[in-house]
C-alpha cells in the first residue's frame, strides 16, 4: 500500500477497504489532516464538513464490516464544487449574493454519491457562479495551484483540481461550460471529464449557461473517473436537458489498449489558428506516439475554425448568464465581484438576433463535428498551456482568447483532460481526448491506457513545502496568500509520493 493513503486512487483505496486492509475512518482522517496542514496555502475548500465526514466514515466502516461494500465508492472521501446544492450545508457559488444560502435538499449528484457510500469532506472553491474570476472581492480567496502556489489552478472548478492533486480528497464533482472541468484538471495535473451533454443531471447545480453547462467528475486517474461516472450518470426527468440513455459499465471498458481505434488530430487549431507552445507540441506528439504504441492509428482531420466555436459559445453563454443574474445586477450589484459584473453586462448588450443566429451557428458546428466522428473514433488535442501566475486579470480576456475545450461544449461531445508530462518548472502539461456522443467509455478507455503506459501518475506536489507555506501563513495571522505574496515565494517542487 502507498504509505500515504491520501495519494491512493479510488480504485486502489476501494480494493484495500473491501479487503479490510484500509479503514474508511483512517482514510478520511488522513484527508482531513492534510486539509488542516496545507489548505491555508491552497484555499481549495470554502466549507469543510469534518464532523459530517467522520460520521459518514464511521457509518461506512461499520456497514462494510457487517455487510461488505456497496461498491467502489463506499468509504471514499470526496468533495463538491460549491455550486452543488447540499442539504443543510451552505452553497455560496463563491458569491456574496449567496453567502448565507443553505439548501433544503441535495442535488441528484450528491444523492447518488451519498447512496454509493461516499464520504463528503466539504465544498470546494470556484470562480464566482462558475464564471467570474479569479477574484479577491468575493466570499473567499481563489484557490492556488499545489504544484506552485504562485500559479493559478485555472477555473472554474479550481478548488476541486487543487484539492485532488494535493491529496485533500480523492475525487470531486465539477462543472464545465467552456472547459471548467478540463482546464483545472490540466492546470493541476489530474484527470477530469466533461460527459456528453445531458449524461449527468444538472438539477440543483447553480447555472452558468443553460445550453452549455455540463456536470462531471474529477479525480487523479481516468479509471477513477470511470468509477465516479458510473455512479452519477443517468436520466433525470426533472432536468429538461437530461438524456434518457442507458449507462454502460465504464470501468469494464478499460482494457489497457487502443487497438483498432482511429484518432483524429485537428492540427490547424494548434498550428495556425491558436498556436501552442513548442513544449506543449512536443508533449502532445510524444503522447500520440504512445497511443500508436497502444494500437491506435493517428491521422489529421479538418474541423470548423476554433474561433467559430468560441465566438458562438460566448454569445449564447453571455446572453444566458445575463438572464440568470439580471435581477441581482440591477438591484444589488455590490454583492457581485467586479469580474462577474463586467461579464454579465456584456450579456446585456447582446441583441435577440445575436442569440438566435448563434444558436443556429451552434447547430451547424455540432453537425460538422459529428460528421468528423464518422471518420474517426476519437479527437485528440492539446488541452491548455501550463498554469501561469495567479493574479487579477482583465475580465475581457474571456471575450477574446479562444481555447481548445469550448468546441466540445458547443457540440456536446464527451471530452477528457489527462496529464501528459511536466515542463521544466514542474508544471503539468495536458492532453484532451474527445469522443462520439454518449461514448464516454471509449474516451476513458484511451485515457486509462495512456496513463498506465506512462509514468506521470506517480508524481505529486511537494506536500512538505505546502505545509511549510501554510504554517507561515498561520503564524503571520493571514487567512490566505495574496497573489503578490505567493508570487514572491517559491512554490513547492514536484516530487514523487513516498
Amino acid at each position: 500500500m502507498n504509505s500515504d493513503p491520501t495519494f491512493l486512487t479510488i480504485a486502489e483505496a476501494s480494493r484495500l477497504i473491501a479487503g479490510k486492509a484500509l479503514s474508511p475512518v483512517e482514510l478520511t482522517e488522513a484527508c482531513l489532516k492534510r486539509m488542516q496542514a496545507v489548505d491555508d496555502a491552497l484555499c481549495s475548500f470554502i466549507t469543510p464538513t469534518p464532523d459530517l465526514a467522520v460520521a459518514q466514515a464511521r457509518a461506512a466502516e461499520a456497514e462494510i464490516v457487517r455487510d461488505g461494500t456497496r461498491g467502489a465508492l463506499h468509504g471514499i472521501p470526496y468533495s463538491l464544487k460549491d455550486i452543488y446544492e447540499t442539504a443543510g450545508i451552505r452553497t455560496t457559488g463563491q458569491s456574496r449574493a449567496l453567502a448565507d444560502y443553505v439548501p433544503a435538499r441535495d442535488c441528484p449528484a450528491q444523492e447518488a454519491l451519498n447512496a454509493a457510500g461516499g464520504v463528503l469532506l466539504g465544498k470546494t472553491t470556484t470562480w464566482e457562479f462558475a464564471h467570474g474570476g479569479p477574484s479577491w472581492d468575493v466570499v473567499a480567496p481563489p484557490a492556488h495551484n499545489p504544484w506552485n502556489t504562485s500559479r493559478h489552478p485555472a477555473g472554474s472548478s479550481s478548488g476541486s483540481g487543487a484539492a485532488i492533486a494535493a491529496g485533500l480528497c480523492l475525487a470531486s464533482m465539477g462543472s464545465d461550460t467552456g472547459g471548467s472541468i478540463r482546464m483545472p484538471a490540466a492546470a493541476c495535473g489530474i484527470a477530469g471529464i466533461k460527459p456528453t451533454y445531458g449524461r449527468v443531471s444538472r438539477r440543483g447545480v447553480l447555472p452558468n449557461s443553460f445550453s452549455h453547462d455540463h456536470t462531471g467528475p474529477m479525480a487523479w486517474t481516468s479509471e477513477d473517473l470511470a468509477i465516479l461516472l458510473g455512479v452519477v450518470a443517468g436520466h433525470d426527468a426533472r432536468d429538461p436537458g437530461s438524456a434518457d440513455r442507458p449507462v454502460p459499465d465504464y470501468r469494464a471498458a478499460l482494457c489497457g489498449h487502443a487497438k483498432g481505434l482511429k484518432i483524429g488530430v485537428p492540427w490547424a487549431w494548434m498550428e495556425s489558428e491558436a498556436p501552442i507552445s513548442a513544449g506543449s507540441r512536443q508533449a502532445l506528439e510524444a503522447a500520440l506516439d504512445v497511443l500508436r504504441e497502444l494500437g491506435a492509428t493517428v491521422q489529421p482531420i479538418s474541423l470548423p475554425p476554433l474561433l467559430a466555436y468560441n465566438d458562438c459559445k460566448r454569445i449564447i453563454a453571455l446572453a444566458e448568464l445575463f438572464s440568470i443574474h439580471e435581477r441581482t445586477l440591477r438591484t444589488q450589484p455590490d454583492l457581485l465581484g467586479a469580474s462577474l459584473r463586467y461579464r454579465i453586462i456584456g450579456g446585456a448588450l447582446l441583441r435577440a438576433e445575436d442569440y438566435v443566429q448563434a444558436m443556429r451557428m451552434r447547430a451547424e458546428l455540432a453537425a460538422a463535428t459529428q460528421a468528423v466522428f464518422g471518420q474517426v473514433d476519437l479527437i485528440v488535442t492539446h488541452c491548455a498551456e501550463p498554469a501561469g501566475k495567479l493574479e487579477p486579470t482583465s475580465p475581457h480576456w474571456m471575450f477574446t482568447q479562444p481555447n481548445y475545450t469550448t468546441p466540445f461544449n458547443s457540440a456536446g461531445n464527451p471530452a477528457l483532460s489527462v496529464c501528459n508530462g511536466y515542463d521544466s518548472d514542474g508544471m503539468p502539461w495536458s492532453m484532451q481526448i474527445a469522443g462520439r456522443l454518449f461514448d464516454e467509455a471509449t474516451v476513458l478507455r484511451v485515457g486509462d491506457a495512456y496513463e498506465k503506459a506512462t509514468a506521470w501518475r506517480g508524481r505529486r506536489p511537494d506536500i512538505a513545502a505546502l505545509a511549510a507555506q501554510s504554517a507561515a501563513i498561520r503564524d503571520a495571522g493571514a487567512t490566505a496568500p495574496t497573489s503578490s505574496a505567493a508570487a514572491a515565494s517559491p512554490g513547492p517542487a514536484a516530487t514523487a509520493p513516498a
